[in-house]
């Protein structure tokens, strides 16, 4: 699948540290030099509302950060277009669900182009890699760790060493998290309520794809895996460098993709999960059953500048929840126009300094909250006539690291 253009980058002359990132799982910060990383994308009959833009940015950072820094990284992203919600969604609005994904995927492609997102390496439909998908299912089943019910396929949890003993949550909240994130607890004949899904038989209405084990298709969580460790694995003490995506899949999907990955493997799947914040509205989640999404297409439609959005959201700790309002947008564009304005100086203030000082502070867990402050600092200092620096050095370095093009 082609993913979308790819922004210029200008060369990088800044000196770097090493990336640390903090573990969503341990709590520890874990250096970051390079390696393959797995980023979860669209499910696409929503594309793209703030809660995405804000994950892909943030990821679009730390790819930044390491491209600049001289680190060797593959990125792979997927699309799961072939899902309950996506099915729901085309038969609530009576399109045929191939086309709603294909417009979705469009939309998502254009919002990321006007964002200066770098484009993963490979950007990988679920229903483009199904009989790859398929191939790690037999896998999976080769291990002696599924069994069936009426058709369907689960792994069994209590086959797998420290699966059910190291849960990131208490059991029974894990058992409620599961159930409102897709999962089926209460099915009659599971052996463990957590155990997951792997291999749906066809429903009646629904697609389905011929297999070792029927006509059926994919368990959410072995898409990921079978298109991480496909397109990433290069057979290192870890799987991937990155595992990342929205805090909402921290339990169960990217906890239940790492069990089944070393199933397969026999290996750590990742040496470091990243999961980004959620976006609130006005004091409330953001979400589609409230129906209080925010889409970058609107924003884009009502003339929004691009860098206006980027600011927004990264300004932000990467990792904490926020809540979005008017004023989130306002103070973006007066910040913009500041930063603009003075960067525009025939004399402007010292510039090496900031720009070694945004280097550091994005290699302490991508703490974006201190490179607006540094940046705020400079432009102050300009203002009050101070002299000595580069604009243009700033500005460069300011599109490389953070996207940002004055």
């Amino acid at each position: 699948m082609e993913s979308w253009t790819r922004p210029y980058l200008p060369p990088a002359k800044s000196k770097f540290v090493t990336l640390k990132l903090r573990d969503s799982y341990s709590g520890e910060l874990v250096d970051v030099t390079g390696g393959g990383i797995y980023l979860c994308g669209i499910t696409p009959y929503d594309a793209t509302h703030l809660g995405h833009a804000a994950t892909y940015l943030s990821f679009d950072l730390i790819s930044r950060y390491l491209m600049a820094s001289g680190s060797e990284i593959r990125r792979t992203q997927n699309v799961t277009d072939i899902d309950d919600p996506l099915l729901e969604r085309a038969n609530r609005d009576g399109v045929p669900w191939k086309e709603l994904a294909e417009g979705q995927i469009q939309l998502y492609r254009d919002d990321m182009t006007a964002l200066r997102v770098i484009p993963p390496d490979n950007f990988l439909s679920v229903f483009e890699n199904m009989k790859l998908i398929i191939s790690y299912i037999e896998k999976l089943v080769s291990t002696g760790k599924t069994y069936v019910i009426e058709g369907d396929i689960y792994l069994d949890l209590s086959l797998i060493e420290g699966a059910l003993e190291n849960l990131p949550i208490p059991l029974s909240e894990a058992i409620q998290i599961f159930k409102e994130r897709g999962g089926d607890p209460e099915r009659v004949g599971k052996r463990h309520p957590l155990d997951t899904l792997v291999w749906m038989k066809q429903r009646v209405d629904e697609p389905g794809w011929e297999s070792s084990f029927g006509k059926g298709r994919p368990g959410w969580h072995i898409e990921c895996v079978a298109l991480a460790l496909s397109s990433l694995d290069n057979g290192s003490k870890f799987a991937l460098g990155i595992q990342g995506g929205g805090s909402d899949l921290k339990f169960p999907h990217h906890y239940m993709t790492a069990v089944q990955a070393q199933v397969i493997t026999r290996r750590p799947f990742s040496s470091v999960y990243v999961h980004t914040g959620m976006i609130g509205l006005n004091g409330e989640k953001m979400s589609k059953s409230r129906g209080n999404l925010i889409f970058v297409s609107r924003l884009l439609n009502d003339g929004i500048d691009p860098d206006v959005i980027r600011i927004a959201l990264i300004q932000r700790h990467y990792s904490e929840d926020t809540i979005w309002t008017d004023a989130t947008l306002q103070s973006a564009q007066i910040f913009q126009g500041r930063l603009r304005n003075n960067l525009a100086r025939e004399e402007v203030a010292a510039t090496d300094p900031i720009i070694a000082n945004v280097v550091l502070a994005l290699a302490n867990n991508l703490d974006t909250p201190q490179v607006f402050a540094l940046l705020e600092s400079w432009c102050e200092k300009t203002e009050r006539g101070e002299i000595g620096g580069n604009a243009g050095e700033l500005s460069r370095a300011l599109d490389l690291l953070l996207g940002l093009a004055f």
